[in-house]
């Protein structure tokens, strides 16, 4: 017995000399990673007491650990309020339409992209592609009001010039979602499109070329040989789409709101702003991104377990 003993501690030992030397060997990777694991702690995890706001009666003078403890009061006052069956609703059908219409499109992009056999063409077709991705969101939504302008906006002076009235989109309820999601559309394919590429790069050329010899078209190719190397990552990034599927972007939604549109534009992060920053009210805003975190969560985490049983593939 002595002597086992003896042996798993000297196991121990050599186990902590051997990290303890990989650590020296490789402190710079170490060093690099260093200031993005401060970040994240610093601004992800430290900040996540204040969750507890959302179970007290939060005022300032109190502070957040001296406020009366109200438990389920603020996710109770939410779930009965008047704005929370339409700020779910509203923000579920713009994620959705988002996931079923504009997930594919970076699929088809780099599809697309992998055929062009001129490298040159190729680095210009996809510099164009990406270039949307890197306008603000603010001025994006300028573009778009401006187009969309019911007197100036190009979009109506065609529909004029083919003999239709101009529309007010933008204060049309039933066109918030779509404005929304192709405006996503057209500027986040590109950009999204870069890592179903860098996949394709992963393609055997010796599946290529024996394809090539057997006779078979570009589109065969496609089905049988590229869009298999794909599904791992189509996988994966689905779920994280699932993942974030209460989370519509605020700065967008909030830009092209306006007092018409809003019983179709008001979602989760804005209503959370109006609440939250607008009316001080920081327990039931607090409450209300407490609720959206843990259904994201949630989603992810069945997403994750339904695939791992489907498919085989998931994120852990």
């Amino acid at each position: 017995m002595l002597s086992v003993a003896t042996d798993e501690r000297a196991r121990a030992k050599r186990a902590r000399s051997i990290r303890m030397r990989r650590i020296k060997n490789r402190w710079q990777i170490y060093l690099m990673m260093l200031p993005a694991v401060a970040a994240l702690v610093i601004f992800r995890y430290v900040p996540m007491y204040g969750i507890v706001i959302a179970f007290k009666n939060y005022n300032f003078r109190d502070g957040i650990f001296g406020s009366p403890w109200v438990g389920f009061e603020n996710f109770r006052n939410l779930f009965h309020s008047y704005w929370f069956p339409i700020i779910l609703k509203n923000t579920l059908s713009i994620s959705l339409l988002a996931l079923v219409v504009g997930f594919p499109f970076p699929i088809l992009l780099a599809l697309m992209a992998n055929e062009i056999q001129s490298s040159g063409r190729k680095r210009l077709f996809q510099t164009i592609s990406y270039a949307p991705h890197f306008i603000s969101t603010v001025v994006l939504c300028g573009m778009i009001i401006l187009f969309l302008n019911p007197t100036t906006g190009i979009v109506n002076h065609f529909l004029n010039a083919i003999g239709q009235e101009s529309v007010y989109f933008i204060a049309k309820p039933g066109m918030f979602k779509w404005i929304y999601v192709i405006s996503g559309i057209w500027q986040g394919t590109g950009w999204g499109a870069i890592v179903y590429i860098a996949a394709l790069s992963g393609v055997d050329s010796s599946l290529l070329e024996a394809a090539e010899i057997d006779g078979a078209t570009r589109l065969q190719k496609i089905i049988h040989i590229h869009f298999p190397v794909l599904v791992p990552t189509i996988v994966i990034l689905f779920i994280l789409r699932c993942g974030s599927l209460l989370s519509v972007g605020y700065e967008k939604v909030f830009a092209l709101q306006n007092s018409s549109n809003l019983s179709a534009s008001e979602v989760i992060s804005t209503y959370v702003y109006r609440t939250g920053l607008v009316q001080n009210d920081f327990s039931f805003s607090t409450a209300a991104g407490l609720f959206n975190s843990l259904v994201n969560s949630t989603i992810l985490i069945l997403a994750n377990v339904v695939s791992k049983k489907v498919g085989k593939i998931g994120l852990w």
